[in-house]
């Protein structure tokens, strides 16, 4: 089942690059994602998480919160006469351990202003990230792990 809604969510796409919806175009664009997923099968099975439908629908909720709350602060920073900022970079120890629930994490933060992620280390278990205001980065830490990162355990289980 899951093979054949990924083949036409990539049929879609073909006829969406392409620019033509004709019959003939989604034939073609069913036969080249048919082709292309039965050349990664192998390695698409093995790589795909377990997702939690509801919680993922959490995590994007909770995102969206983020975004709304820290842009209006970063607004409010920006606009004071007299910026106080002390802009900086702290470590966050990282509880998750898979590839890509840390680049969701690092995205995520990134993707909301007044905070970017800057580096994973070497062994993925420490995520450093510059904050606009790091006056209590022990706040930052525990705001990313009980928002972001417990979010994104619950909706990708190991």
């Amino acid at each position: 089942m899951t093979f054949l809604v990924t083949n036409l969510f990539l049929a879609l796409v073909w006829a969406s690059v392409s620019g033509s919806f004709s019959p003939h175009n989604l034939v073609l664009g069913f036969a080249v994602g048919a082709l292309s997923l039965a050349l990664v099968r192998g390695q698409l099975a093995a790589s795909l998480p377990i997702v939690r439908p509801l919680k993922l629908l959490l995590l994007t909720g909770l995102f969206f919160r983020e975004l709304w709350l820290s842009a209006f602060k970063v607004a409010i920073l920006v606009m004071r006469p007299n910026m106080r900022l002390r802009p900086g970079i702290f470590a966050y120890p990282l509880a998750l351990t898979r590839d890509f629930e840390i680049t969701l994490l690092a995205n995520l933060i990134t993707l909301t202003p007044g905070t970017l992620s800057v580096d994973v280390s070497e062994d993925r278990k420490t995520l450093y990230v510059h904050a606009l205001d790091c006056r209590d980065p022990a706040a930052e830490r525990r705001a990313i792990s009980t928002g972001f990162e417990r979010r994104i355990r619950e909706a990708f289980p190991l």
